[in-house]
């Protein structure tokens, strides 16, 4: 059995933890954010993703181990919901003090990803509004990392709604899986009552708006925005038809970490276009 600092690190879901701390850290890169401020940022975004997976598996651990989750530390006895439960309010904390010498807006803004992110968890990832929380999550980050420059501004709307519906993407892929395991335990979201075929669509629905909006939104086209997009284009035409003639596959979710990751260099590469 892992000691507890080994149990707690798997409870803070390690993989999309680190994903979208590094989407976040590239973007930051992107707009030129200094050497300190890159450091905290990154330190505040490393706390506020653990402590989004630590409040998951806090606030799930009786569902987790009702269906025998084998994923879950708690479910699998390495560490009590107890202990989970303080170090998720104890990295939210250190996610927004590490934000505080950012400046008063980039606090904020973390401060409501953060909040939106535990809403899903406690409530709404129960309800039609389930994706909610990721479109006000993801659509906030291009907008904390703009506001942690020396002269804050906010992301531009177009960042902004690139970052919403990854936010909606990564809700869908996330979870296509547990469809089954969900419903046995009462979560009834938004795909759940979609269906894992309507599901899937819109994922790559999403995906390829966004790549539009990358397309559109970052003033000057070059070689790099026309690749992206017909990249996503190629991308989701081939998650389509596997979501229409298959049931959901690790090749289903390869292809739509691909096409995020697509979108996520657009985003990164549109520099000071970032900027509203």
């Amino acid at each position: 059995m892992p000691n507890t600092a080994v149990a707690l690190l798997r409870s803070t879901h390690p993989g999309p933890a680190v994903a979208v701390t590094l989407i976040a850290i590239v973007l930051a890169v992107g707009i030129g954010l200094d050497g300190w401020r890159l450091a905290l940022l990154g330190l505040a975004f490393a706390a506020n993703q653990a402590s989004v997976g630590l409040s998951n598996d806090w606030i799930d651990a009786e569902r987790d181990i009702a269906v025998g989750r084998t994923d879950k530390p708690v479910a699998l006895g390495w560490v009590s919901a107890g202990t989970v439960r303080t170090a998720a309010i104890a990295t939210a904390v250190l996610a927004v003090a590490a934000t505080v010498p950012l400046g008063w807006q980039a606090t904020l803004a973390q401060t409501v990803f953060i909040a939106s992110a535990w809403s899903y968890n406690a409530w709404l990832k129960r309800t039609p509004l389930s994706v909610l929380p990721y479109i006000v999550s993801f659509g906030v980050l291009p907008a904390v990392v703009t506001l942690s420059l020396p002269e804050p501004s906010w992301a531009a709307p177009w960042a902004m709604g690139i970052g919403a519906l990854l936010g909606v993407a990564a809700h869908f892929a996330n979870v296509l899986p547990d469809l089954d395991d969900d419903r046995a335990t009462g979560v009834h979201g938004l795909p759940h009552r979609l269906g894992p075929r309507r599901t899937g669509i819109a994922t790559f629905g999403a995906l390829l708006g966004a790549s539009v909006l990358a397309l559109v939104g970052a003033g000057e086209v070059g070689v790099i925005q026309w690749i992206g997009f017909a990249a996503t284009v190629l991308i989701a035409t081939a998650g389509i038809v596997l979501v229409l003639t298959r049931k959901p596959s690790r090749l289903l979710f390869q292809l739509i970490i691909a096409a995020a990751i697509v979108n996520v260099v657009l985003l990164a590469t549109a520099g000071a276009s970032l900027l509203a």
